[in-house]
């Protein structure tokens, strides 16, 4: 139940994000529900084979370029989805990581608790 509320949270956040940032554009409900899935699936398969092809990168840059990673899933995940649209990689940079981090902050709030 948590994994789809958790989906749910993302696309609303994209919802959120269409309306605030220039050149994140979302078509509507199904659109941002589609691209949250696509988001999960892509993250889930494609970005552990490129974080490990791009671990010197990231091993030079002490990390960051894992924050650049998270912006091409996010591209990825626009060119996929009809109806979500991202222009420009600015807004890609910026709207992956305020996806990141309520998607932290959601993980955070539903970790079960340590007994």
């Amino acid at each position: 139940m948590n994994t789809l509320l958790y989906f749910v949270v993302i696309a609303a956040c994209m919802m959120g994000l269409s309306h605030i940032l220039p050149g994140f554009h979302v078509n509507g409900w199904w659109p941002a529900v589609l691209a949250s899935l696509i988001l999960g699936l892509l993250n889930a398969v494609l970005k552990p084979i490129l974080f490990v092809l791009t671990l010197p990168i990231t091993i030079v840059t002490l990390g960051l370029f894992l924050f650049v990673l998270n912006a091409i899933m996010l591209w990825l995940t626009s060119k996929l989805v009809p109806g979500f649209h991202i222009s420009g990689f600015g807004t890609t940079f910026i709207a992956s990581l305020i996806l990141a981090a309520v998607g932290m902050i959601w993980k955070s709030i539903t970790r079960p608790a340590r007994v």
